[in-house]
């Protein structure tokens, strides 16, 4: 029989051996953790506290254990998606700590830098100013186009009246002849649906939800005027929407008619309700359909709550 001493060496000689296996678990897991990648598993997961929304203003970021590429996007006040375009990162987003991630576009740092230049170049001269003619040229384009994303989202968010010119005249539409008023109606009489097809999508009042209703169709369908009004934006600057038409009908509302796949109408144009503006598609979509939106002083409102009950 083992004395008391004997027993307690020969207990304490298993425990031990169970603690050392469990230490060397815990130490290899703790070698794979720091070597995992931190991959973005859901775009719209909560952001930590410890980020503040526009709080990071540098053009680089080194990615640091429990980020996400939306939490990086939120810091930053910018769109994961660019962010991701901007380092050639594809689907499911993934990145790993003490990666260095670029926060702003090379093209916009050169672009700048064009600009720069072009404005030295100016007061050089004419010989000067002639070789830099091609990069003036160049700056003139970009400038045009960001002057129309601008102009869109300024037209979605307000539609200034006073940035429309008022055109009037008969407009022949698919045969009809439509007189439509050379002035906005104070207030809009009557809302009618843009298209007729299966409502796919409504009214989120989210920070990321949906911000006008979707209606499927086919291609082609006749996208109608919900209002008498005027086009103030007819174009396909404003990412995210595709071929989109913006009509204001009032001091008040205006409406929105994205993805078409055809745009029959003009800016500053007048149009009437009912009046085909565009043809369906899904121009900045995955599938065939219409997203309409109406907005009451540049606020999206439900536009459920206006259309007639089908």
């Amino acid at each position: 029989m083992l004395s008391a001493p004997s027993r307690l060496r020969f207990c304490q000689k298993p425990i031990g051996i169970l603690c050392a296996l469990l230490l060397s678990c815990l130490l290899s897991a703790c070698s794979f953790q720091a070597h995992s990648p931190a991959p973005v598993v859901n775009v719209n997961s909560p952001v930590k506290k410890a980020y503040k929304k526009g709080g990071l203003t540098s053009d680089h970021y080194k990615v640091k254990r429990g980020d996400t590429l939306y939490s990086i996007a939120w810091a930053a006040n910018k769109d994961f998606a660019e962010i991701a375009r901007y380092n050639g990162l594809r689907k499911p987003y993934t990145i790993y700590p003490g990666q260095v991630l670029k926060l702003k576009s090379t093209n916009a740092v050169t672009n700048s830098k064009t600009q720069r230049s072009t404005q030295v170049s100016s007061k050089k001269t004419q010989q000067n100013t002639a070789k830099n003619q091609p990069k003036q040229t160049v700056n003139s384009s970009q400038q045009a186009a960001a002057s129309k994303t601008a102009l869109a989202k300024k037209s979605l968010d307000r539609g200034d009246k006073s940035a429309y010119a008022v055109t009037t005249g008969q407009q022949n539409v698919n045969g009809v002849i439509h007189k439509p008023s050379s002035t906005l109606p104070k207030k809009v009489q009557r809302w009618h649906w843009p298209v007729k097809g299966k409502l796919i999508g409504t009214f989120s009042t989210k920070e990321q939800g949906n911000k006008g209703i979707k209606i499927a169709g086919s291609r082609g369908d006749r996208i109608q005027a919900a209002a008498d009004g005027r086009v103030v934006y007819a174009g396909n600057a404003l990412r995210g929407y595709g071929n989109l038409v913006i009509i204001k009908h009032s001091d008040d509302y205006l409406s929105a008619y994205a993805h078409a796949d055809k745009i029959l109408v003009k800016e500053k144009q007048f149009v009437t309700a009912g009046q085909t503006v565009a043809k369906m598609g899904q121009t900045g979509t995955n599938r065939v359909m219409l997203h309409f939106e109406i907005r009451y002083h540049g606020k999206s409102v439900d536009p459920l709550k206006f259309l007639p009950k089908s």
